[in-house]
């Protein structure tokens, strides 16, 4: 039997459903929350997940749900060895910036366009059609083909660590979760925070009172918002033109506006994603450069904000920070900003950081404590 044409035919006549399903994953807003009840990353993901099982029961597929954490649909070969295909349902904030519904799945001259289409919703989709061209082609299939399903792998990858102590992992495999045609190796992923407790503010003056930005780690932030105190009076006007300044100076978007007896700063960037944050605009980072014009009575405000600003600023390399390594494999480190709370009594600082295939965390640990 001619397998070939007959797996292309079967993917020819699904093409409309392969849309369809995609389009429907695209409208379940997947972002990963709080757990709620049985349902560990959310509602959302909860939602995603469980269409996509009952999606691969129509198909004929087995299936497998590891208590919600985590599952896969799969072919069953005969040689006991097991192919895996490791996909993801979960997706990053949508952020701003976009002209169409990033939750519609609207398709517009031969792309569809959504949150999740190329990562990794779209992928996991072309491997499930794949997989049932495969099934309906009759072929026989040597080893088990499984396609499993992440929920977490936007954040802290504990469901998939809980899928594989629920069932054995696969023998050989790979991802369809990154630029096409073939990554043959993926960066180290180090996500953690720089903190500082702040001292009492004693004088009267310019008070930092909060600072906010960003969605998630692996997210360049494309707003941040910064609410600033003067108890001693009369510093607003002069802010107000400094952000005029700094806005024509630099052609970005800084914005200054009353909240009471405070005054509330907001930047605006541009989002991208965290591997690619060269990409996009850092929103805490041009508030940062900004707050660095400002003189704040609190000196521990002040040293946060220097700090940023000489060691991290707009760079997306780690080299002011001490962690820029680079090799031949996989190029230099990535550094991304994503995520800042500050208050009266401490600052947080969460950093996402994609480090060279050849090197160990131990490196960018150790080059970051020799800067900070």
């Amino acid at each position: 039997m001619d397998y070939l044409n007959s797996i292309m035919k079967s993917i020819d006549e699904n093409s409309v459903q392969m849309v369809q399903m995609l389009q429907e994953l695209i409208r379940i807003k997947s972002t990963a929350g709080e757990p709620e009840g049985e349902m560990p990353f959310g509602a959302g993901v909860h939602k995603a997940f469980l269409y996509v099982l009952e999606k691969g029961k129509e198909a004929g597929f087995r299936t497998a749900d590891a208590d919600h954490y985590g599952g896969h649909v799969e072919i069953q070969g005969e040689s006991g060895k097991i192919m895996g295909i490791a996909g993801h349902l979960d997706v990053v904030p949508e952020g701003t910036g976009w002209e169409e519904d990033p939750y519609g799945g609207i398709v517009k001259e031969g792309r569809i366009y959504g949150r999740g289409a190329a990562d990794d919703k779209g992928p996991v989709t072309a491997a499930f059609f794949a997989m049932k061209a495969v099934k309906e082609s009759g072929v026989p299939v040597r080893d088990t083909v499984r396609l499993i399903l992440g929920l977490d792998e936007e954040t802290d990858w504990k469901g998939m660590r809980y899928y594989l102590s629920k069932t054995e992992q696969p023998d050989y495999g790979f991802t369809p979760d990154g630029d096409f045609p073939v990554i043959h190796g993926e960066k180290g992923i180090l996500v953690f925070s720089l903190a500082k407790k702040l001292g009492k503010t004693l004088e009267k003056g310019m008070e930092l009172r909060s600072l906010t930005g960003g969605e998630a780690a692996n997210m360049v932030p494309d707003y941040a918002r910064a609410v600033i105190r003067d108890s001693a009076g009369g510093g607003y006007s002069r802010i107000r033109k400094m952000a005029e300044e700094f806005q024509k100076e630099k052609q970005v978007q800084i914005r200054c506006k009353g909240a009471g007896k405070s005054l509330e700063i907001t930047a605006e960037g541009i989002s991208a994603h965290g591997a690619n944050p060269q990409e996009g605009l850092n929103a805490i980072s041009l508030l940062m450069e900004f707050l660095g014009k400002i003189t704040f009575t609190n000196e521990d405000v002040n040293d946060f904000v220097e700090f940023y600003n000489a060691y991290i600023g707009f760079e997306t390399d780690g080299s002011a920070l001490g962690c820029c390594f680079q090799d031949e494999v996989s190029g230099k480190t990535v550094l991304n900003a994503g995520k800042i709370v500050m208050n009266s009594q401490a600052a947080a600082l969460t950093l996402n950081v994609h480090y060279p295939v050849t090197l160990q965390e131990e490196a960018v640990y150790d080059g970051i404590r020799e800067a900070a």
